[in-house]
């Protein structure tokens, strides 16, 4: 099975390569100035890259699942049970208001609301883990 996954990563990495020099070949001014070169030149090489995430995502998936359940559940539950209570915090904590864009879009308060939701756990999530280093450096210093 190793052997399948080096080859099907070796053929992506020289058509990817391949693909990549046809775009280097082709030049700048003339992807830009010509549509039918765009699409000839960076339509394949956009296919491939699709391909490659879509694998890799199936890949990541597959693998994070296996490993929940080989692993230990109950780690992994509260962990995730930890993570859901710091979004919904957030998300209380958060307000939205509908916000103007520069292309005259306009984000509705939801989507306001769901980005302030966004970076608030990002913050609570940032301090946790300085914390987290913080205390294992001071636990390091006085063991010693």
């Amino acid at each position: 099975m190793n052997k399948v996954f080096n080859i099907i990563k070796i053929v992506f990495g020289v058509l990817g390569a391949i693909l990549f020099v046809r775009i280097l070949n082709a030049g700048d001014d003339a992807i830009e100035a010509d549509a039918a070169i765009q699409t000839s030149v960076l339509a394949p090489f956009m296919y491939v890259s699709y391909i490659v995430l879509g694998v890799t995502i199936v890949a990541v998936l597959f693998f994070s699942i296996k490993a929940l359940f080989s692993g230990n559940v109950k780690k992994t539950l509260i962990s995730l049970g930890s993570f859901i209570l710091i979004i919904a915090i957030s998300f209380a904590v958060s307000s939205g208001t509908e916000t103007a864009l520069r292309d005259g879009d306009v984000l509705s308060a939801s989507g306001s609301r769901w980005v302030s939701t966004g970076l608030t756990a990002f913050y609570i999530l940032a301090a946790l883990a300085v914390l987290a280093m913080l205390v294992s450096s001071v636990r390091k210093i006085v063991t010693k």
